[in-house]
């Protein structure tokens, strides 16, 4: 027996999470289909790692009446400082000079993950299959048709107006559906984790750019930073494999002693890093959003961000169909998502993967364009105020959501 939805989203990490609740509202038929079960080792998007939310992300949760509960471990970034280590640039943008309470804020994964999910429960709210997965897809003029695999090895198809694949980089769906990936590697890892400092952060987030990658160290909960640490693969094996004080003492001779001497350094996780871009972002009655459509490197803290936009943007498309009496997976409204969200998409894809092959290179020429550059954002108030507003996501045509409107 085929069970019968308005949209299948599959995955229910943040990205998927977010866009059933952020159309909750529209009173559709939504089904959820997700792998793992929330609190298992293996959701990497609910664990005690940290997201870096832009203020379009907060408008959003705001629209979606969730801030107010995920505000309570939120931590502001009232300032970003950026530097290039052995160059005389700096740059920094405060949340005064661009007339906001806060540039963003960070937000720890685990309690992101339950306002999220706690907001899907109840009446009203998306029918949960986890743990399960999506094995097989059937697409035709008039509908897509998923093939739902369960735990026990139980089968059961699902039918509806569009599926959303927002299962990850590594996506099933996107697969199915014959849309291909363009991927990159960076050759670096990505180190994360949280310490403490001697010095208060006063709420600003640090990027310095290294010879061997980017470091971030972010304002976090309870007096702590949080932390990036971009690495080549055999220094970041090397660095993981070294006992906290030694961590520490080699973190610090990067970092430096802007907040003081580093302690107390939590649980660390590395991850590769790749750029990864999907060829197109709707197959027949399938979209692709989130990591299944880019997956960007963590300079700039802005995968998520991307991703909450995909999400409202969709969401928009869908509230406007609704009212209309429209298909909501129709060829149409899958080609203007697309349209919508393709230059967005490229301009933050190109911009951060423009910073890590400046900031990489120790060309003199390289070196001495990346000093004038920052000096000039410094200097230059239209220029800084344009870069804090790509930062804060709040360039380009917005959805209502990101501009902190709710769709009903």
């Amino acid at each position: 027996m085929t069970k019968r939805y308005d949209i299948i989203i599959a995955g229910g990490g943040m990205i998927g999470a977010s866009l059933a609740r952020a159309v909750a509202p529209l009173g559709m038929r939504v089904a959820v289909v997700e792998p793992v079960l929330p609190g298992a080792a293996a959701q990497p998007s609910f664990d005690d790692r940290s997201t870096a939310l832009s203020r379009a992300s907060q408008r959003a949760f705001t629209a979606m009446g969730l801030w107010s509960a995920i505000a309570e471990s939120a931590t502001p970034i009232r300032a970003i400082h950026v530097s290039d280590r052995g160059s005389f640039g700096l740059c920094r943008i405060d949340a005064a000079e661009q007339h906001v309470q806060a540039l963003g804020y960070v937000v720890v994964n685990r309690v992101l993950g339950q306002t999220l999910l706690g907001s899907l429960t109840g009446d009203g709210g998306p029918v949960l299959y986890r743990p399960a997965r999506i094995t097989r897809v059937e697409q035709t003029e008039a509908d897509v048709t998923a093939t739902v695999m369960h735990s026990d090895e139980g089968e059961e198809r699902l039918r509806a107006s569009l599926l959303v694949a927002a299962d990850g980089a590594r996506s099933t769906v996107r697969s199915a559906v014959g849309i291909g990936l363009e991927e990159r590697p960076y050759d670096q890892v990505a180190i994360t984790g949280n310490l403490a400092t001697s010095r208060p952060h006063e709420n600003v987030a640090y990027e310095r750019f290294t010879v061997d990658g980017p470091v971030a160290l972010l304002p976090f909960t309870e007096g702590r930073s949080a932390f990036v640490w971009t690495l080549p693969p055999k220094k970041a094996e090397a660095a993981m494999e070294l006992g906290d004080d030694d961590f520490l003492t080699t973190f610090q001779e990067v970092f430096g002693w802007r907040l003081g001497r580093l302690s107390r350094v939590g649980k660390r996780v590395a991850y590769p890093l790749a750029l990864t871009r999907a060829d197109r972002l709707s197959a027949g009655r399938t979209v692709v959003i989130g990591n299944a459509a880019h997956g960007l490197h963590p300079v700039a803290g802005q995968g998520y961000n991307l991703g909450m936009r995909d999400v409202a943007a969709l969401a928009d498309l869908l509230a406007e169909a609704l009212e209309q009496a429209r298909d909501p997976g129709s060829p149409e409204l899958l080609a203007r998502y697309a349209a919508w969200r393709r230059s967005d998409q490229r301009k933050v894809v190109g911009f951060t993967d423009g910073l890590v092959r400046l900031f990489g290179s120790e060309r003199d020429t390289a070196r001495a364009a990346r000093g004038i550059g920052m000096l000039g954002l410094d200097l230059l108030p239209g220029a800084k105020r344009a870069f804090a507003r790509h930062t804060m996501g709040l360039a380009g045509r917005l959805p209502r959501l990101s501009r902190g409107v709710p769709l009903r």
